[in-house]
């Protein structure tokens, strides 16, 4: 290598001749161009150890399908609910309405957003907070805390009352338009001289944000009728109901008790503490998003003795890595590129995260464990992807797999030692706005 740090022919010619002498990389390079990666490097041994029978199974029902969106959060929140709510109205299947809730979300954040930008209208632009925003704006991805926000002001209604619509399927170009109309709502309001001036404008913006989103989703219904068979084909009428009486007659555990347990292990990040991110959130005036960051084998314990209690668990993690879709897998080591590439891979989990190698991506719900002498072997998973893939959309995670990418449950507070109790007391500790565990699922 030279000293200035280019390539030189040399160097390359070096690399060459290094490839081409080695059996072992012509083999795979004739295997890869012709197959994918994941076909070549796939781990035999686990595929065939894994199997999807647990010892602790909830799940009874159909999965969902967010289709072509990012509203894993919203709807692994709704299926953890819905599981109370079919049995309060003995259902077999029954779905919220996904669009209701994403319609709120939507126009809550448009809000929000602006604020933010209300509120740092004195920075450059070139700030990296105002950066962020202007980058982040309007995603489909969210959080649990934001989740309940949601329910908490604006209630649920069933899928029926507000049925998916073409954008809600596939949000990408309602979305381009919403971020068009927020930007220069954002440098409009950075033209102005007062807060004043800006909130006038910004209830102009908001205006357009809620037509915008009524033209694509429909209009949330205000109230709407309800009534339903149930499995046993006795007939039911609630008559004329709000969606906030929907949700307090149907949601059936305590959303608000529930407090994100996460497992963050970066030095810098204390075991026993809450924290929270500058700028997460959806509601202006709502709940922080605190997170408890504790030890990973908290975490699993108090999901493991929800599941056991006979309740679902609400979870994030890194979706993407080392997950086998068609087959519905996960396993900390199920792709060998160490061996294929000739090469090591010596991250662990907090240098990831430091590295931006990794970050919460999805969200989905436990809806089975299987116990062995006390320890989680595996876990049964609800996605939100259909059914086509895994076990009619139920995937199986060995427990390596939830040590290296699960970040984060939503859990009881009762179900915490009392020395966690306490802490979530303590005021949080702000990370900036950009840092990985600020990341949203979607």
């Amino acid at each position: 290598m030279s000293k200035d740090g280019s390539l030189r022919n040399e160097d390359l010619e070096l690399y060459r001749k290094g490839f081409a002498t080695n059996p072992a990389y012509r083999l795979a390079q004739n295997a890869v161009t012709q197959v994918s990666i994941d076909d070549v490097a796939l781990e035999r041994d686990i595929v065939t150890s894994i199997d999807p029978t647990v010892s602790h199974l909830i799940d009874d029902w159909k999965v969902t399908n967010q289709k072509q969106t990012g509203r894993c959060w919203m709807f692994a929140g709704l299926n953890l609910l819905r599981h109370g709510a079919m049995a309060a109205m003995n259902l077999k299947d029954f779905e919220f309405s996904q669009n209701y809730t994403m319609f709120w979300d939507k126009l809550e954040r448009a809000n929000y957003f602006l604020e933010a930008i209300i509120e740092t209208a004195d920075r450059d632009a070139d700030d990296r907070t105002v950066g962020f925003l202007l980058d982040s704006v309007l995603g489909d991805g969210g959080q649990w805390n934001m989740f309940v926000a949601l329910i908490d002001k604006h209630g649920l209604v069933p899928k029926s009352a507000m049925p998916e619509t073409e954008s809600s399927s596939k949000t990408a170009r309602m979305n381009g338009v919403l971020r068009s109309v927020l930007r220069q709502a954002a440098r409009d309001l950075r033209d102005l001289d007062s807060v004043d001036a800006r909130r006038d404008n910004k209830a102009d913006v908001i205006g357009v944000v809620h037509r915008i989103l009524c033209i694509h989703l429909g209009t949330p219904p205000e109230s709407f009728g309800w009534q339903w068979t149930d499995k046993d084909r006795e007939f039911h009428r609630d008559g004329e109901i709000t969606p906030q009486q929907f949700a307090q007659r149907y949601v059936t555990i305590p959303i608000d008790d529930y407090v994100c347990l996460v497992d963050d292990p970066r030095p810098e990040s204390p075991k026993g503490r809450t924290f929270t991110v500058d700028y997460l959130g959806n509601i202006v005036g709502g709940p922080r998003v605190i997170y408890l960051n504790v030890e990973m084998a908290a975490l699993k314990s108090v999901a493991k003795d929800a599941i056991v209690g006979g309740e679902p668990v609400w979870f994030g993690c890194d979706v993407g890595k080392m997950m086998r879709r068609d087959l519905g897998i996960w396993d900390a080591k199920l792709f060998d590129y160490a061996g294929l590439y000739d090469t090591s891979f010596t991250l662990d989990k907090a240098a990831r995260l430091t590295y931006h190698e990794t970050q919460m991506t999805h969200a989905m719900l436990f809806t089975g464990v299987d116990v062995d002498d006390g320890a989680a072997r595996k876990w049964r998973v609800e996605n939100s992807w259909g059914d086509e893939n895994g076990v009619k959309g139920f995937y199986t995670m060995n427990d390596s797999w939830f040590d290296e990418y699960v970040f984060e449950i939503a859990a009881r507070k009762s179900a915490l030692p009392a020395a966690l109790q306490a802490a979530l007391g303590e005021e949080p500790i702000v990370l900036p706005a950009w840092d990985p565990m600020g990341a949203l699922a979607g």
